[in-house]
């Protein structure tokens, strides 16, 4: 005869009803940043995620870093996926005075891929340099913004005035707005329950 196997109780559903009590579902952790200048956000969420990072903290998403490009008033826009790589290049060179968008938005896809990748392997905190245009559409980390909060990682992304509106639409009222310092989104890292 066959041992009888032990069976795991099923994973209890956030939301659902334990005995006489209510399983609530942990809040949503979804924080914003803007700054006023350019190329000043960029740097900024960078030194978050080595902070971030040196702390212990598992993270996914990219940091944007950017390089000039001599004899053109536009510079180079790459995309480090986080916690450690690849560099993947998101912006396409128009030559000097062009004034489309530069964005390329198939290196930007490439990016978002890369970092499901790494979010998919386990984080505590999810940082996408730009809730932008392609965000705002539908398009871009929003579906991995969406994913990182399904799987309880906090995050946090850089927004300009344009598309906060788009942004708080897609999030509603639990979108945290915090100061442009390290000091402040740090101290909103840290305090991860």
């Amino acid at each position: 005869m066959a041992p009888e196997v032990a069976r795991a109780a099923p994973p209890v559903k956030q939301g659902a009803c334990v005995g006489a009590r209510r399983v609530e579902p942990a809040p949503m952790r979804l924080a914003c940043t803007m700054t006023e200048g350019r190329g000043e956000l960029d740097p900024l969420l960078h030194a978050v995620a080595r902070a971030a990072m040196a702390d212990g903290l598992r993270l996914a998403g990219i940091v944007q870093i950017n390089s000039e490009r001599p004899g053109d008033t536009r510079c180079d826009m790459d995309a480090l996926v986080l916690p450690d790589g690849p560099v993947i290049r998101i912006s396409q060179s128009l030559g000097p005075g062009a004034r489309g968008c530069q964005l390329d938005a198939a290196g930007l896809e490439t990016a978002v891929a890369a970092a499901e990748t790494a979010l998919a392997g386990g984080a505590d905190l999810l940082i996408v340099n730009k809730f932008g245009k392609q965000e705002a559409a539908g398009r871009g980390f929003r579906n991995v913004i969406a994913r990182a909060l399904e799987l309880d990682a906090d995050v946090l992304v850089g927004v300009n005035r344009t598309n906060l509106p788009a942004l708080e639409a897609y999030a509603g009222t639990d979108v945290t707005r915090l100061p442009p310092a390290v000091a402040p989104l740090l101290a909103w890292v840290r305090e991860r329950p």
